[in-house]
């Protein structure tokens, strides 16, 4: 069989083409898994760069934290600690002039070696004077109790008084986790 010249070009032609568009796809697949490799290297600088900033102040946190760390109070295991808090802040209250007239415990939870206890105060009154007394005596308690979602208003009845809410969050450690 003979073919003709024509048919020749014409099959090289088509052989070029099939070929071009075979080598095509292959490069476009790579050239995409080439870019997703190029993103995934920036990010892995971007998180190396932040790595070695942390790394770099992790001294000067570590000694703030051997610092502070004999404040945090340390409770055995199997000891309760909703009783322990919730004395310690009916004392400071009672101490300063505020009564708490409803609270309740909540949850406990654990960020690293640390336990963050909640109480929520459903209802305090007090003066304004002595509520100020009282956050000033949590603050001096040092480092482990922090007052947050506070309401303050004043009271229907006798007008020289505040009422409100608040919640109480207290950190503790477990013993035998203490760094």
């Amino acid at each position: 069989m003979n073919i003709s010249r024509r048919e020749q070009s014409l099959l090289v032609i088509t052989t070029m083409v099939v070929l071009f568009s075979i080598l095509g796809l292959t490069l476009r697949k790579q050239l995409e898994k080439f870019s997703e490799q190029r993103v995934r290297l920036q990010n892995l600088e971007n998180l190396r760069r932040e790595e070695r900033v942390l790394l770099s102040v992790e001294e000067a946190w570590r000694k703030k934290y051997e610092a502070v760390q004999d404040l945090m109070p340390v409770f055995d295991a199997k000891e309760q600690v909703e009783a322990f808090w919730g004395r310690r802040m009916q004392t400071l209250a009672t101490q300063v002039g505020v009564t708490i007239n409803n609270s309740r415990s909540g949850s406990q939870n654990q960020v690293g070696d640390v336990y963050e206890f909640t109480i929520e105060c459903r209802e305090w009154t007090g003066t304004l004077e002595a509520f100020a007394k009282f956050l000033f005596a949590l603050q001096n308690e040092g480092a482990m109790l922090d007052i947050r979602d506070l309401t303050i208003r004043p009271h229907p009845q006798q007008k020289e008084l505040v009422r409100g809410t608040f919640t109480l969050y207290c950190a503790y450690m477990r013993e035998g986790e203490k760094k």
